[in-house]
């Protein structure tokens, strides 16, 4: 993922509330979301290319995801897949601070880990000092640190703050919130080693652009009752929609 909405126990019906946008390569091979045939207990979309994933669910109720640092270090092949971070995650019985704590930083490129056990909720990147247990609250998470003030992470959070004051809480309102291409000010791009327009364009939630962008948006909700629901809708390089897909199940011990 590159930029995600969560609420961790801010919302009454829904303990986690997850709006996340995924983007890469539209060159990128894909899997759309689907229970995994080689681990049926795991439901997500899969990257061809590496078989990890940026965002997936356990039955055990267990949940991940992971986005790329933006930095300056170019991706290497003596690095790990960060994708497999998700999986091995879902796959394990550890709890989120210990599986956290037993992550070798140095063997992937930077990125940022967030995960929950069905009991805590917590992060890590390997671009910051020590994992971090997450309290209640409001999060978003981009390519930086956590709850960096990047013009996306801002707006995505408060649309989330404002559904959750308004009980307006839903798939279709979280994707309404995914689908935000209002890109930042002038005055905040920080374009870096990219052409400025480039830079302009990732600015947005959701990214419009020929090569690289938006490839899918995925809401996930867990109530109190242990039922989950996980979307994604799916996208072509012009932004329009080419897919939907959705799954269902109630937590397993």
């Amino acid at each position: 993922m590159c930029l995600v909405a969560l609420a961790w126990q801010q919302n009454a019906e829904f303990p986690l509330v997850v709006a996340g946008n995924r983007d890469e390569f539209h060159a990128r091979p894909t899997q759309s979301l689907r229970w995994w045939p080689d681990h049926p207990d795991i439901v997500g979309g899969r990257d061809l290319q590496a078989a990890g994933t940026w965002l997936g669910l356990h039955r055990n109720g267990r949940f991940a995801t992971v986005t790329n640092f933006r930095d300056a270090e170019k991706p290497s092949a003596k690095f790990r897949s960060r994708g497999h971070l998700v999986s091995d995650f879902l796959l394990s019985s550890k709890t989120s601070m210990e599986f956290l704590q037993g992550i070798d930083g140095k063997k992937y490129a930077g990125f940022n880990l967030l995960l929950a056990d069905g009991d805590s909720l917590a992060w890590y990147s390997n671009r910051a000092d020590e994992p971090r247990l997450l309290e209640p609250g409001l999060y978003g998470l981009s390519n930086k640190l956590l709850d960096s003030p990047w013009h996306k992470v801002r707006r995505s959070k408060a649309a989330l703050d404002v559904l959750l004051q308004q009980g307006s809480v839903n798939e279709t309102s979280l994707l309404r919130l995914l689908a935000d291409r209002e890109t930042a000010p002038v005055s905040e791009i920080e374009s870096g080693r990219l052409p400025f327009a480039r830079a302009q364009a990732l600015s947005a939630p959701f990214i419009v652009s020929p090569d690289y962008g938006t490839r899918s948006s995925s809401v996930v909700l867990c109530d109190n009752a242990g039922n989950w629901r996980i979307r994604e809708r799916r996208f072509d390089a012009c932004g329009h929609v080419v897919g939907d897909a959705s799954q269902a199940f109630r937590t397993q011990a």
